[in-house]
């Protein structure tokens, strides 16, 4: 019996690597890597052997037999993906580690940041060179956006974690937490004393609005309220309130719809989770009965994979609606057409989206009302948000109806409506800072680089030793797993500069490093520190049968690394 990739699929690839038949596609040498939902297993090519499974670091390959529930669609999702992909399973060209020059010497690099950029960074430096390793984090613990941004209840996906455990131990790394580029020391100093500079800090701002009554108390950004479930140690416990029965989410993209889900789905689930404790306290008192998930654009154009949005229609004793629009009815009709005649798989992306919709109830929506019995979610297209509104906080959210013109473009059409909400959570995409020291690109909000090298945006000229990777290097778009690649690609062109002797030697040694940062930031986290925190954070999960409990601010997980 064949094995089948499912919903918790990272695009990480390692089980590329140890197919024995190359039956899993797309591959990163693939075109289309890094730009579909997930990987797919080929049923007709698998030879049954388990290695995927195995090396798989999220545990989502599993054989087709076994697949219960809502997880059986998978098996028909990895079949169809080859009938519309069709491949010979070819291999590619093998790639072989390079040498470097022994006049370099030690290789010493800096990688900022801790998340599955700079793990997958970190990895792949450790296992093609003798480099030695420094990463630097401004918060105390690590894991960046796969301990903060993924869902508590995706703890599957957290595993991948474990995969850079043996990483951040190995005894040619040192770690600095708690140490803030640009605050605490500056890109200049951290350069003066390594061979390389890795940046790979993500994107840690939010898109705005750009409305009025956007700041009202009740108004948020996603990473804020994603943070507070997770216990990211800057977001205070009091972020959120629930006291209203309708919630407003901005967006339909999977961050959009992992706040839906959290919001409605049984505490005593999430009870089981690594959720942040002030977060299962607040949803225990929830009155939160109705999501709204706010689209401008039709179901074509919805931007959730088809996995998370297939696990948001199983959600236990949570009714998914369509608000009712002639347009709408018409894109889900004619997807749900083309899926019935077998064309639907081959007609685009976009009518594969709208088919995913085909057979939820399409109703009467007026959400100036109060929400009706039970929990729901009421998915809503067409709808542009105008102006948040309300005395002392949000209380209602107007919108105007919108259409799509022949050239794809978004349409105002005038008319506009009130929806009454409580809460109103904006989730339409991340946004890099500027980082001290680094050019930037304002336009997409990314660090100026060319191939991973950070270029002077007026002369084109790379920055000698300086790189990106990441969310702050291609844009807030791509799985955990896409980062393995990027990461990939980035050191290439560093070891590519270190052949070419272009990496400028280091003023100071690593020692002078550790010194400075002592000096700068006595309370600055290292490994020991770091493993009394996981020790103390799983020794509270084991007392209440929980993978973790997750110490939520800085001075809580600062005195819990010291009682190492």
């Amino acid at each position: 019996m064949a094995y089948a990739i499912t919903q918790t699929c990272c695009n990480d690839a390692s089980c590329v690597s140890v197919c024995p038949v190359n039956c899993i596609h797309p591959t990163p040498d693939e075109p289309e890597f890094g730009t579909t939902d997930m990987l797919y297993i080929d049923p007709r090519a698998c030879i049954d052997c388990g290695a995927c499974a195995d090396a798989c670091p999220v545990d989502a390959v599993f054989p087709v037999d076994r697949l219960r529930g809502p997880d059986t669609v998978f098996g028909d999702l990895n079949r169809d993906w080859f009938r519309d992909h069709p491949s010979d399973h070819a291999w590619g060209a093998p790639s072989f580690p390079r040498s470097l020059p022994g006049e370099l010497g030690k290789l010493r690099i800096a990688v900022v940041g801790t998340g599955p950029s700079a793990g997958y960074t970190a990895q792949e430096l450790l296992r093609s060179t003798s480099a030695e390793i420094t990463m630097v984090d401004r918060l105390p613990v690590t894991g960046g956006l796969l301990r903060h941004g993924v869902a508590p209840d995706h703890q599957s996906t957290k595993r991948i974690a474990e995969s850079f455990a043996s990483v951040f131990h190995d005894p040619r790394l040192r770690m600095h937490l708690n140490v803030e580029i640009g605050t605490d020391v500056t890109h200049q100093e951290l350069a003066a004393h390594h061979h390389a500079v890795v940046y790979a800090v993500g994107a840690a701002a939010d898109r705005r609005l750009g409305i009025p009554g956007e700041d009202l108390p009740g108004s948020l950004p996603a990473t804020a309220f994603v943070g507070w479930y997770n216990a990211e140690p800057t977001v205070p416990a009091d972020a959120v309130e629930l006291s209203a029965e309708r919630v407003v989410v901005i967006g339909n993209g999977n961050v959009a719809v992992d706040v839906a889900r959290i919001l409605l789905t049984d505490p005593d689930r999430l009870a089981a989770t690594d959720i942040a404790d002030h977060a299962l306290a607040a949803l225990r008192r929830s009155r939160v009965r109705e999501v709204v998930l706010l689209a401008r654009r039709g179901p074509e154009q919805a931007a959730w994979t088809r996995a998370e949005f297939l696990a948001l229609r199983q959600l236990p004793g949570v009714e998914v609606v369509v608000a009712d629009h002639p347009e709408v009815r018409a894109a889900i009709e004619a997807a749900g057409a083309d899926a019935g005649s077998g064309a639907g798989a081959g007609a685009g992306a976009g009518a594969a989206q709208a088919a995913l919709l085909a057979g939820l109830p399409l109703v009467p929506y007026d959400g100036a009302a109060e929400p009706g019995p039970g929990r729901r979610i009421v998915l809503r297209f067409l709808s542009a948000p105008v102006e948040l509104s309300g005395d002392g906080r949000v209380e209602a959210l107007t919108v105007e109806r919108t259409a799509l013109a022949a050239d794809g473009r978004v349409e105002g059409t005038g008319a506009t409506d009130v929806l009454r909400a409580g809460l109103v959570v904006r989730s339409i995409g991340h946004r890099g800072v500027p980082l001290p020291g680094l050019p930037f690109d304002e336009r997409s909000g990314t660090v100026a680089h060319r191939n991973g090298r950070v270029v002077d945006p007026a002369t084109g000229r790379p920055l000698p030793g300086t790189y990106v990777v990441g969310w702050a290097k291609r844009g807030p778009a791509g799985g955990i797993g896409a980062n393995r690649a990027c990461a990939r690609e980035t050191v290439g062109a560093l070891l590519d500069d270190a052949v070419a002797l272009a990496l400028p030697a280091p003023e100071a040694g690593r020692r002078d490093f550790e010194r400075l940062v002592r000096h700068r930031r006595p309370d600055a986290v290292g490994l020991r520190e770091l493993r009394a925190v996981d020790r103390a954070e799983r020794e509270r999960g084991e007392a209440e049968g929980r993978p973790r409990v997750k110490l939520a601010s800085v001075p809580e997980l600062l005195a819990a690394g010291r009682r190492r």
